[in-house]
């Protein structure tokens, strides 16, 4: 199967992402650049940027969170969120429940990946653990602000019970080093900043990539609520 997405930037260019076929000998939950051959990326100058671009593509086969979910049924193509600012999503499971609304407490599980260290896993909620050895949920306030704005729009549309695979390019993601969700491990978060805000690769033109994440995001439950907004008079 191959697929060809098309990724606004905040440098105004358009990149061609490809889905290359899945190779049986690569790890579970990797991104799949083996079918890349060099003649495929035109120059050294232009390489990293390219691998960058070509990872985001995942293998459609390995769902994080459903083992034995049936793709040929519910899968459709990534699609891009209105008003999302050039988030692209693709919808793994379908929820039944209700959708959320800005000023809603949202409970979500996550796996968050960064594309420019070939989709490196910087994060996941199922690794975040209680006394009791059980994952813990996210929670976050929709519209609030408290997160990367990608997720707020990933979020928005979805149905409790849902599962979702976005793409959200560097102008949605991570703007500075406070916004959630952050990595709880001193080493993933130093990682990931860096990488993200590395200004000799920023300089090189390289801010379109450095920044774009995959995440497969869960929506647990809603809890309606009413987001206060406080006027000076």
């Amino acid at each position: 199967m191959m697929m060809v997405l098309q990724l606004q930037s905040n440098a105004s260019a358009s990149y061609i992402l490809q889905q290359f076929p899945v190779r049986s000998s690569l790890p579970q939950n990797q991104i799949s650049i083996a079918s890349l051959s060099p003649s495929h990326l035109p120059s050294t100058s232009t390489r990293r940027r390219a691998l960058s671009l070509i990872t985001i593509t995942t293998i459609f086969s390995d769902c994080c969170f459903c083992s034995n979910y049936t793709w040929s049924k519910q899968v459709s193509d990534f699609v891009e969120l209105p008003a999302s600012g050039g988030v692209k999503a693709l919808d793994l499971r379908i929820g039944d429940g209700e959708t959320p609304s800005d000023g809603d407490k949202v409970v979500i599980h996550y796996y968050g990946r960064l594309a420019a260290k070939q989709g490196w896993r910087f994060d996941s909620t199922y690794d975040h653990k209680d006394e009791n050895g059980e994952p813990i949920p996210f929670e976050f306030v929709l519209g609030s602000g408290k997160v990367i704005s990608g997720i707020d729009s990933a979020v928005r549309s979805m149905k409790v019970g849902g599962i979702r695979r976005v793409i959200i390019p560097p102008s949605e993601g991570y703007q500075n080093t406070s916004q959630e969700p952050i990595p709880p491990n001193f080493f993933d978060r130093q990682r990931l900043f860096t990488t993200i805000f590395n200004p000799t690769r920023l300089a090189n033109g390289e801010g379109s990539t450095l920044g774009i994440l995959i995440f497969d995001v869960e929506l647990v439950s809603v809890r309606r609520g009413v987001l206060l907004v406080c006027v000076n008079r």
